[in-house]
C-alpha cells in the first residue's frame, strides 16, 4: 500500500532551531521549543494552527524536549542550563509551577509516566533521574540513574506500567523498573553500531523501536517469563531481543522515531532532511520475525536536519515535524 505525505500548514515564529514538537494527549494542541530558548503552544482556530501561548523566560539556553503529563495539565522542558521546568494550564493560562535542578549540564529529554505520578529526565553528564510527583505539585528525585557510561539522548515510558527506556551515545538502550525501595538498571539492549539517538514504544509496550546514528532502526520484541518460545528469562525478567532491523532509507543519522498508537506506523526523522514512514506487513512469524516496509519517504522535508517527528495521538495519519531551519510542519497521511 503507497501512501504520500501531504503538507497541510507550515508553522513559523521560532527565531532559532526548532528541536521538539509534542501533541498534547487530546490532540487539540502542539507544544514546540527550540533555540531561541521559547515554548510555543499552536492551537486550531478555523482550518489553520495558530500560535496560542509563546512562554519565555524558564530557561537561559535552548529548550531540547518537551513532554506533555497524561492528564493534559502539564507540560515539563528539558533545558540545555540543567533545569527542567514544569508548567500548569489548570488556571487557563500555563504558568511555571517548579524548576527542577540536580543534572550537571545539558538535560537532553523528559518524560511523563503513564501514571502521571513520575517524570524522567536525561542529560549530558551521563544520568537518569526519575523523580516523583507529590499531591501538592511538589517534584521530589526519587532516583539517580546512572548505568549509560555516556550523554543520555532520550527517556520514553512504556504505555501502561512503570517500566522507562533510556538511550545513549553509548549505542545501548536502558530499560528501568522499581525494585525494593529503589529504581534499578533491568536490561540492556545492544545492536547499535553508533548513538541511539530516539526510543519509543508501540501501543502495547510489548515492542521497542530504537534509531540510530547508524541510520537503522532496530524492533526489540519482549519475551515474558514462560515465553511459548522457550527464551530463557534469568531472575524472572522479561527478556528483549532485536527481531527486525530496518535500514537503506535514511542517509544520516535517524534523530527522531515514534510509533504511532493509532495506525501501528513508525515514523522518523533524519539528518537527511528527510522523513520516513514504515508500516508493518503480515508475515507467517509476525511476533519473532517482523517485515516493515517503506510507505513514504519524504524526501526534503525540511530545508535542514529534521529533529523530531511526533503523530497527533487522535487524529490518524496526522504528522508534526520539526528542523533546524527554524519551522514546523503539520503532514497527513494519505493513502494513493
Amino acid at each position: 500500500m503507497h501512501h504520500s505525505l501531504k503538507e497541510v500548514q507550515q508553522l513559523t515564529g521560532h527565531t532559532d532551531q526548532v528541536w521538539c514538537v509534542a501533541w498534547s494527549p487530546s490532540g487539540s494542541l502542539l507544544a514546540s521549543c527550540g533555540g531561541d530558548k521559547t515554548i510555543r503552544i499552536w492551537g486550531k482556530e478555523d482550518k489553520s494552527w495558530v500560535c496560542k501561548s509563546l512562554l519565555t523566560d524558564a530557561h537561559t539556553r535552548t529548550i531540547r524536549a518537551l513532554s506533555w503529563s497524561p492528564c493534559g495539565q502539564y507540560l515539563a522542558a528539558a533545558s540545555f542550563d540543567a533545569t527542567t521546568s514544569i508548567w500548569s494550564r489548570k488556571s487557563g493560562e500555563f504558568e511555571c509551577l517548579a524548576t527542577l535542578e540536580g543534572h550537571e549540564n545539558e538535560v537532553k529529554c523528559v518524560g511523563w509516566a503513564c501514571t502521571g505520578n513520575l517524570l524522567a529526565t536525561c542529560a549530558r553528564d551521563k544520568s537518569v533521574w526519575i523523580w516523583e510527583v507529590t499531591a501538592d505539585e511538589e517534584f521530589e528525585c526519587a532516583s539517580v540513574l546512572s548505568t549509560h557510561t555516556q550523554d543520555v539522548k532520550c527517556v520514553k515510558w512504556h504505555p501502561a506500567c512503570e517500566l522507562l527506556a533510556s538511550c545513549s551515545y553509548d549505542d545501548t538502550i536502558r530499560l528501568y523498573h522499581e525494585a525494593s525501595d529503589d529504581w534499578e538498571s533491568c536490561a540492556m539492549l545492544k545492536g547499535h553500531s553508533s548513538t541511539v539517538w530516539s526510543v519509543d514504544f508501540n501501543k502495547d509496550g510489548h515492542r521497542i523501536v530504537s534509531a540510530g546514528a547508524d541510520a537503522s532502526l532496530k524492533i526489540w520484541q519482549d519475551y515474558e517469563p514462560g515465553n511459548p518460545e522457550g527464551i530463557a528469562t534469568p531472575d524472572n525478567l522479561p527478556v528483549w531481543k532485536c527481531v527486525c532491523t530496518i535500514g537503506g532509507h535514511h542517509e544520516r543519522p535517524i534523530y527522531s522515531v515514534n510509533w504511532c498508537s493509532l495506525s501501528g506506523m513508525i515514523a522518523t526523522a533524519s539528518g537527511d532532511d528527510s522523513l520516513c514512514v514504515y508500516q508493518e506487513i503480515s508475515t507467517e512469524d509476525a511476533r519473532n520475525a517482523p517485515k516493515f516496509e517503506i510507505a513514504v519517504r519524504q524526501k526534503a522535508a525540511h530545508l535542514e536536519d529534521i529533529n523530531c517527528v511526533s503523530w497527533n495521538p487522535v487524529q490518524k495519519g496526522l504528522l508534526a515535524s520539526c528542523s533546524d531551519d527554524g519551522n514546523i510542519k503539520i503532514w497527513q497521511l494519505q493513502k494513493e
